[in-house]
């Protein structure tokens, strides 16, 4: 296991351990939680913008009946 020590001030440090307890976690849980979510968010925002583009490219669409339809076939 890999340890990670970021530089905070004293300030930073009782938010974040307040915030820890409040949600009944550790500090470790919570950083690393918080840290894996925003990139979780940054790769589907990603994914969101490349269908975007596409569907900008070629914009077909279907019905949300034809989509089930084709689904269950």
């Amino acid at each position: 296991m890999t340890v990670i020590s970021p530089r905070i001030d004293e300030k930073e440090d009782r938010l974040i351990k307040e915030y820890a307890k409040a949600k009944n976690i550790s500090v470790s849980a919570l950083i690393r939680n918080s840290v894996l979510e925003k990139i979780e968010d940054e790769i589907d925002l990603n994914l969101y913008t490349q269908a975007m583009n596409e569907h900008k490219r070629n914009p077909q669409s279907i019905s949300f009946e034809d989509m089930l339809e084709e689904l269950s076939d």
